[in-house]
């Protein structure tokens, strides 16, 4: 009696695992289906990302290219501005200068004048 119950528990184990496994497999079946459809999706996806990226990159480059142009031509500005400055300040170094020694003359001849009526 043994032997007739080791075959029956046997072979609710070979159902039990049978069953098991088309359960298995159909998870697995499901998983590949599903990962197909990901696989397509993101096939559209990178194909609408590279179709809507070019036009926006190249919209960058061109806002790019003509900030710098703005950039450089505000640099050329400042340099202009800085030499002018710069001839500016001499001219009135010279000037001032000039002026700092006649008031300097003048004011010795005036403290001369006095310093003689004594």
């Amino acid at each position: 009696m043994s032997i007739e119950i080791s075959e029956a528990v046997l072979n609710y184990s070979l159902v039990s695992l049978a069953i098991m496994g088309v359960i298995t497999l159909g998870f697995l079946i499901k998983l590949l289906y599903d990962c197909s459809k990901l696989a397509q999706n993101a096939n559209k996806t990178t194909e609408i990302v590279n179709s809507e990226l070019k036009p926006t990159l190249d919209e960058l480059n061109t806002a790019l290219k003509s900030f710098n142009r703005i950039v450089k031509n505000t640099g050329d500005g400042v340099d202009n501005v800085k030499l002018g400055l710069g001839n500016v300040l001499a001219k009135t170094k010279i000037f001032s200068g000039n002026l700092m020694s006649g008031f300097l003359k003048g004011f010795l001849a005036v403290y001369g004048l006095f310093a003689k009526k004594k």
